[in-house]
């Protein structure tokens, strides 16, 4: 989840621990800990604390920071994941599989999936 991995990079870089990420936010070490592996999600009032501690965008911590041209949507530039961004281009590496998630994705999905069961 890439809110988690965001809450423990700029908790990390703070040099923070979870209790006293915790504690800056009003909520439990174990609360933080849930935040950090996506188990447990904040509430709006602890994710604007969030932006606000460690001070980053919420576009960010939501995994919206790289900007991508949708063609077929009504707003032109939209932000994605880097890891999403990153997916992409690896399956692209493939142009098999690309191809076959071009037409038919959510069938091609279905079947990776099962077969990573």
């Amino acid at each position: 989840m890439v809110i988690g991995s965001r809450i423990k990079e700029e908790r990390l870089k703070r040099g923070l621990s979870q209790q006293q990420l915790g504690d800056l936010l009003d909520v439990t070490k174990v609360s933080v800990c849930g935040y950090e592996n996506g188990t447990r999600t904040p509430t709006m009032e602890t994710f604007m604390k969030l932006i606000e501690v460690l001070d980053m965008s919420p576009d960010y911590l939501l995994g919206r920071d790289i900007n991508v041209i949708c063609e077929e949507e009504e707003k032109y530039v939209k932000k994605i994941a880097k890891v999403d961004l990153q997916i992409i281009n690896e399956i692209k590496k493939y142009p098999n599989l690309y191809q076959k998630m071009t037409n038919d994705l959510s069938r091609t999905v279905e079947l990776m999936d099962r077969k990573i069961k």
